[in-house]
């Protein structure tokens, strides 16, 4: 009797090599809503590490829970400017007390409307 193959050997498959950008991982951008709720989450906490604007930091919760319920963004944007405005008053002040990084993010939300 003839000896078969053995079939370990004919059934490993060969390597293959995945490219820079298969190993790369793609993330999708955000959509601008998910943008414009995530900087102004960011506000909110600077405000509070801050302790100013009190009234500006309920609205912003409030606005939070509102587009968490409806999805509808339109008062995260008006927080938003409010808050762009106090911190460049608080720039005014003290020069460090509000990261740039902050600023474009807002700037950045802001554009894509």
């Amino acid at each position: 009797m003839a000896k078969k193959p053995a079939k370990a050997a004919a059934e490993k498959k060969p390597a293959v090599k995945k490219t820079a950008a298969a190993k790369k991982a793609v993330t999708p951008k955000a959509p601008a809503a998910h943008q414009i709720e995530k900087v102004n989450e960011e506000i909110l906490a600077k405000l509070q590490s801050l302790n100013v604007e009190q009234a500006l930091q309920a609205d912003i919760e409030w606005c939070l829970g509102s587009y968490r319920n409806d999805n509808n963004p339109s008062g995260l944007y008006l927080m938003a400017e409010r808050a762009l405005q106090v911190f460049k008053f608080e720039l005014s002040k003290d020069p460090k007390s509000v990261p740039a990084k902050l600023l474009k993010d807002i700037e950045k939300a802001l554009k894509n409307k």
